[in-house]
């Protein structure tokens, strides 16, 4: 029989506890750096699917390694007009932006 762990908690009540509620100074700067950070893994992840290297893919897109390196590394965040590259005519999509409120 397995015992359950006291001390585990959800991600949200994680975040509130360190970072405040939603709204909050800490809490959205928190959430935008999430979403730089998973911009930077949905390229890197979707270039090796493709199996291109950062040189190729950047070479497509117009742009340099390092850049394409800085970007999925979150080090560099990057412009929606980049983006637009990388995925029309790096990978061959379509990018497509929502708002939600």
């Amino acid at each position: 029989m397995k015992m359950k762990n006291k001390n585990l908690t959800t991600l949200e009540a994680f975040k509130e506890k360190n970072y405040g509620k939603r709204g909050t100074n800490d809490r959205e700067e928190l959430e935008a750096g999430y979403e730089a950070f998973k911009i930077g893994v949905l390229i890197h992840d979707t270039r090796l699917e493709m199996g291109m290297t950062q040189e190729q893919l950047a070479e497509k897109v117009g742009t340099t390694k390092s850049y394409i390196s800085k970007i999925e590394n979150n080090v560099k965040e990057v412009r929606i007009s980049t983006l637009q590259k990388i995925v029309e005519l790096g990978f061959g999509g379509q990018l497509e932006l929502n708002i939600k409120f």
